[in-house]
């Protein structure tokens, strides 16, 4: 059973890592997607010059950033000095209690001027959850499932999950794959590399007993 459809509070800024960008544009209606959630937009400058860096590789995010910022769906932030501590913390020490830059800006400026991180790697949900309890972390699918977005797309949030799934290889929690295959519909689930294997070869088998 698929989950029921997402809402957050609409005062809070939302604050994007780099992933969720990424996905976004990958769907090819990340403008649609923007114009329905109520909620303020920021991106961290340190997400912004990773994202604008893929452009020598020919990647287009970087160019999606710019629209956003100068259509005004979006506003660039910088870390401040509430956000130093934090942040210095999440990126020093070993690899594995560490995150990447762009992970640990998100959580940091949530942290300190109070927001909802908008990351999907689990390390990173998982991290902030441990951390700091008190700030919401939520996911692009979490974007995709509120209720306002739904209402903006229509039948086509099919083709925009399933463009992120197999374009930008979108990482889904185990909370959230039902609602996913339930959404792009099972006989496109194998497509999908970024879905757990086990997902992928439970829905190929069925297709392949179908076609039999």
């Amino acid at each position: 059973m698929g989950l029921p459809n997402c809402s957050f509070d609409p005062t809070l800024p939302l604050i994007l890592d780099a992933s969720v960008v990424i996905n976004l544009n990958a769907t090819g209606v990340a403008a649609y997607i923007f114009d329905a959630i109520a909620n303020p937009i920021s991106i961290v400058d340190v997400v912004t010059r990773e994202l604008e860096g893929g452009r020598v590789k020919g990647r287009t995010d970087g160019d999606l950033i710019s629209f956003l910022f100068n259509s005004g769906r979006a506003q660039s932030v910088s870390l401040t000095a509430e956000c130093e501590e934090n942040f210095l913390t999440m990126v020093s020490g070993s690899g594995a209690s560490t995150l990447d830059d762009g992970e640990a800006a998100t959580i940091a400026w949530a942290v300190a001027h109070g927001g909802v991180a908008v990351i999907d790697e689990k390390k990173g949900t998982a991290f902030c959850n441990a951390r700091f309890p008190s700030v919401p972390v939520i996911t692009t699918i979490d974007l995709f499932r509120h209720e306002s977005v739904l209402a903006n797309l229509g039948p086509n949030i099919s083709d925009a999950v399933y463009n992120a799934l197999t374009i930008a290889r979108m990482r889904v929690q185990d909370r959230d794959i039902q609602w996913v295959i339930d959404t792009i519909g099972t006989n496109r689930v194998a497509n999908c590399h970024s879905l757990p294997l086990s997902v992928r070869r439970a829905h190929l088998k069925v297709e392949t007993m179908i076609d039999r």
